[in-house]
């Protein structure tokens, strides 16, 4: 395959240097203006001895944990990851390591969730979940989820899942397997999470890591005990590779959401176009949804397809939300109502730019419910 879809599917990386090992060893000298992040993780991935690596793409069999700390460089870019030409980089100019250890136990885990969670009143207690997709390392995923919580301002505490990924085009089908393996982990992990002291855990998912996501949801729903699933607040599922099919299929066992779900798509997907060939031309979640079969399920649906990406294949265009995020879900809770009488449209256009999105004051109230987005 081409050097673009490389990028397209893991666009943290390059063609010529991906983060196998060694990105991530710890930068002890901060940087003046540098944000950082102190991100905990629940992985299927193996430990790794490597220096600077931490976990590789190999299946543990048990969930294992860990607490990294990113620097964000002070001239940072919305939805972009400033990515070290050689490791570990320079603080400087680049994402960076500064502090990671592993945690040993969920226990301890748990522990240092709410240690995290008690610098926010009660009430305001939130968790954000990030599940990554296909073809992505360790560090990539880490990386990304950084820039994320970087660009949307979010007060959460970031909690990576991270399974799996052999962080090779070649391997869709082992990261497929992985995926599948990773079920039952996802579901522990939130479960953890919703026993915590958390008040509210909002989940955000990019393309393969939609299966996992919605696999775990599922079951969650039918495994009848949904103790603490009224912690759930915002699900994104961002560009998801996920057979249209399955997805109906898993939520007719899941049921109409207490919120709607966010399903975020873009036509121009070429990425998942890939993943439709490959899996015998059956369409896609992310690329080939219905809008108002969507709507019926109890989802709102942002189309970016006019909306330019950050890669060539624009797979990535969810990482550019990540900056007008709270205003997004604040438009969408607290707009206007439609006039009384009037006759609700079944799509809402939103013209112009992102940041003139943020400022219109609408709210979709009536199936199918979509926002487009345009630049």
């Amino acid at each position: 395959m081409t050097c673009a879809i490389a990028i397209a599917v893991a666009p943290l990386g390059s063609c010529a240097s991906r983060p196998e090992s060694g990105y991530l060893s710890a930068v002890s000298q901060p940087a003046t203006g540098a944000n950082e992040h102190t991100l905990l993780v629940a992985t299927t991935r193996e430990r790794d001895s490597r220096p600077g690596t931490l976990f590789n793409g190999e299946r543990s069999g048990t969930l294992d944990y860990a607490t990294i700390t990113v620097s964000v460089p002070p001239k940072h870019a919305d939805g972009q990851v400033e990515w070290p030409s050689s490791p570990p980089g320079n603080p400087k100019t680049d994402f960076v390591v500064r502090q990671a250890a592993y945690i040993d136990s969920e226990k301890a885990f748990v522990r240092t969730l709410n240690s995290r969670l008690s610098a926010q009143p009660r009430g305001k207690r939130k968790v954000l979940v990030f599940i990554h997709g296909y073809n992505t390392m360790f560090a990539e995923g880490l990386y990304r989820f950084t820039q994320i919580i970087q660009d949307s301002g979010s007060p959460a505490v970031p909690v990576l899942f991270t399974w799996a990924s052999q962080g090779r085009l070649t391997g869709y089908v082992y990261d497929t397997n992985s995926a599948t393996v990773a079920r039952d982990d996802l579901e522990h992990t939130l479960r953890l999470i919703a026993a915590s002291d958390a008040d509210e855990i909002n989940i955000v998912a990019h393309s393969m890591g939609n299966w996992v996501t919605v696999e775990a949801i599922r079951q969650i729903k039918i495994s009848g005990d949904t103790t603490g699933a009224n912690k759930v607040g915002v699900v994104v599922l961002a560009a998801p590779d996920i057979d249209i099919d399955v997805f109906k299929s898993e939520m007719r066992r899941i049921g109409r959401p207490r919120k709607p779900f966010f399903v975020v798509i873009s036509k121009d997907d070429q990425a998942l176009r890939i993943s439709r060939f490959i899996a015998g031309d059956k369409g896609r979640l992310g690329a080939d949804s219905d809008v108002q079969e969507l709507a019926a399920m109890g989802a709102i649906v942002v189309d970016l397809t006019t909306l330019k990406g950050p890669d060539s294949l624009s797979h990535g265009k969810f990482a550019q939300l990540a900056s007008v995020g709270p205003q997004l879900e604040h438009v969408l809770q607290e707009g206007i109502e439609a006039d009384r009488g009037a006759t609700p449209k079944s799509q809402t256009a939103v013209s112009g730019t992102l940041a003139s999105f943020i400022t219109l004051p609408i709210r979709v109230i009536n199936a199918p419910r979509r926002i487009i987005l345009r630049q």
